[in-house]
């Protein structure tokens, strides 16, 4: 089992940046995909960036590239998503999520086992 704890959001103007971290605790990320997700109110989860902890490689939504970049720190076995100039259309309630999968990153909510609780991200004008 993996448990999950998102940190780091809260109220920001538009332009302004947020840093959110997911650690994991009971094991680690290794031989995990970690994925961000969002969900604004009324809409789906959406995929937002995803990260494979084995080789490194990312995966972002289009809506988000090159303004959000993921990142991880081994010893604290977190996952970071560093989000800058920020916009109203970034506001949700943001979602790190888990799945044993060695090499790809899944884009599809379905596809992940862990979540955690949920951060929410509120981009004023």
């Amino acid at each position: 089992q993996v448990q999950l704890v998102e940190s780091g959001g809260g109220l920001v103007q538009a332009g302004g940046s947020l840093r959110l971290s997911c650690a994991a605790s009971g094991r680690t990320f290794r031989n995990y995909a970690v994925g961000w997700f969002r969900q604004a109110p009324g809409k789906e989860r959406e995929f937002v960036a995803g990260f494979s902890w084995n080789d490194g490689s990312t995966s972002y939504a289009n809506a988000v590239k090159g303004r959000f970049t993921i990142s991880k720190d081994n010893a604290k076995n977190t996952v970071y998503l560093q989000m800058i100039s920020l916009k109203p259309e970034d506001t949700a309630v943001y979602y790190c999520g888990a799945v044993v999968s060695r090499w790809s990153i899944p884009t599809f909510e379905r596809s992940y086992d862990y979540w955690g609780q949920g951060t929410q991200v509120t981009v004023s004008l």
